[in-house]
């Protein structure tokens, strides 16, 4: 059956917190945010291991905190589903074969790249006070490509792995505790384009955009590999055009 029902049924919870606190507390867990402080906190102090270099932020740094996170978060939410006695196969996969949703978020890789160029470009036509950065931050990173290399596996991980997989556990708790899977689609979509504010109001927009669209499809599809697959080549392709793009010395802004 496609779709996920808002009439999932509540797992076991412990009757020391009221269910949507302890769910709640779950959500932030899974974040990034407490994890990512965390992570940060042992490298520059435990390890000393500097966030920044010479030219900006180091993407070294930036490397080993979104593996780290990548995986921490993952077990945070295979543990979180083990307590309450819910297998993380089917909340996240619904039993659908693995090969017919990977390839139906590939083949729509191109469709989003395109939405989202147009989208953005739409924007600063009409707006264009919301193009509050002259240049992607991120571009930095894809000026070499060496570095471009290590970036695009970067993204793709804590992109098409980490954030769809937060994604899904958060749209799965919302249906259970707080009412809707599409109540939780629409405030994870505002707080994913919000993380992107760094990139100008305009690519924040339609980022946001971009995350409730993936999000509706694990809502329809009850799975998240398509979701996965598409945002990891969605944001391998942003990496190719902007290395495509600086060797033409035509910066993406």
């Amino acid at each position: 059956m496609n779709g996920m029902s808002d009439e999932t049924p509540a797992p076991p919870v412990s009757p020391i917190l009221p269910p949507r606190l302890l769910t709640f507390l779950q959500i932030v867990a899974v974040s990034g945010f407490p994890t990512q402080l965390v992570l940060a906190t042992v490298l520059i102090l435990g390890v000393g291991l500097a966030p920044y270099s010479e030219t900006g932020l180091s993407l070294q740094f930036i490397a080993i905190v979104s593996f780290l996170d990548t995986a921490l978060v993952a077990l945070l939410i295979l543990l979180f589903l083990r307590l309450s006695g819910e297998s993380s196969h089917q909340v996240f996969f619904g039993g659908k074969p693995f090969f017919p949703e990977f390839w139906r978020g590939l083949l729509f890789v191109p469709l989003v790249f395109v939405a989202l160029t147009g989208l953005v470009a739409g924007l600063r036509y009409i707006a264009p006070w919301l193009q509050t950065v002259p240049e992607n931050p991120l571009a930095a990173f894809m000026r070499d490509p060496f570095d471009a290399a290590i970036f695009a596996v970067v993204v793709m991980l804590a992109g098409g792995v980490r954030e769809e997989l937060q994604r899904g556990f958060i749209l799965h708790r919302s249906a259970q505790h707080f009412g809707s899977a599409w109540t939780g689609n629409l405030a994870f979509g505002l707080v994913f384009g919000a993380l992107h504010i760094d990139q100008g109001l305009d690519v924040a927009l339609a980022i946001g955009l971009m995350g409730i669209g993936w999000g509706a499809a694990f809502i329809t599809r009850r799975s998240l590999v398509a979701g996965m697959t598409n945002h990891a080549g969605f944001n391998g392709a942003m990496v190719l055009q902007q290395v495509l793009a600086s060797s033409l010395a035509m910066p993406v802004k």
